[in-house]
């Protein structure tokens, strides 16, 4: 009995992992053409992600208030339930439109597909995704984005990638995020960044506060750089 038990667990563990493996390959191709989309519009598209609370949609207010009169941007913004983000974002004059999940707990291609049908892109030059505030889920799900950037606050604690490490592996830049509050917590800025180039030599690092404004400028310059790289024709060869 026990082994009859056993073996139907087994089969239900790799239906599973087959069901996992066909909606992860389904939403890589709806990714891809997500990316084929931006790339025909030069549309610079990012794909914001962290755990809850670590001040995604007031750095990207913040972000909305410096670069308005500069770059055409439009926000995509997940959650579980309510529009509240969305909302926020929109004060400042950024279109926003809020993808509400229902309970999943990530986006994906899909969602961020349909949304796109939802919002005008012409013109637009950034388009930013705020992901869920989840470290683990979104780590598995392309959403066609030219980055992907993570967000650790101070609040949450140093130790991050390495408990976390595909987040980190999947990012291109990672923003030690609530920098104003360091004199006040056990945080150290240099073992959080050893530990997220040790799990991915390439990944950026930038300290920043939506509060105080540290940091927020040099992210605006790196975000201004990647808007200009992709307005540029793609060269092709033969």
């Amino acid at each position: 009995m026990a082994i009859e038990k056993s073996s139907k667990g087994a089969r239900g563990s790799v239906q599973c992992e087959n069901t996992s493996l066909n909606l992860l390959k389904a939403n890589d191709f709806m990714a891809e053409n997500i990316r084929k989309e931006m790339k025909r519009r030069n549309i610079l598209m990012l794909n914001i992600t962290s755990s809850a609370g670590s001040g995604k949609t007031t750095l990207l207010q913040e972000t909305a208030r410096r670069l308005a009169n500069q770059v055409k941007m439009k926000v995509l913004v997940g959650d579980l339930e309510t529009e509240r983000d969305a909302s926020r974002i929109r004060e400042t004059g950024i279109d926003a439109l809020q993808i509400v999940t229902g309970g999943i707990c990530h986006l994906e291609a899909q969602m961020v597909w349909q949304a796109m049908d939802q919002i005008d892109l012409e013109g637009v030059e950034l388009l930013i995704v705020e992901n869920v505030g989840n470290l683990v889920c979104p780590a598995s799900f392309d959403l066609g984005e030219d980055y992907r950037v993570t967000l650790i606050a101070t609040t949450e604690g140093d130790d991050k990638p390495k408990k976390y490490p595909r987040m980190f592996l999947t990012s291109e830049l990672m923003l030690v995020s609530k920098a104003d509050l360091l004199p006040y917590l056990p945080f150290s800025v240099e073992a959080v960044t050893k530990d997220a180039q040790e799990v991915n030599p390439d990944i950026g690092v930038m300290q920043i506060s939506s509060t105080s404004g540290e940091g927020i400028e040099a992210w605006c310059q790196w975000l201004l750089e990647k808007v200009e790289a992709k307005r540029k024709p793609q060269l092709t060869t033969v």
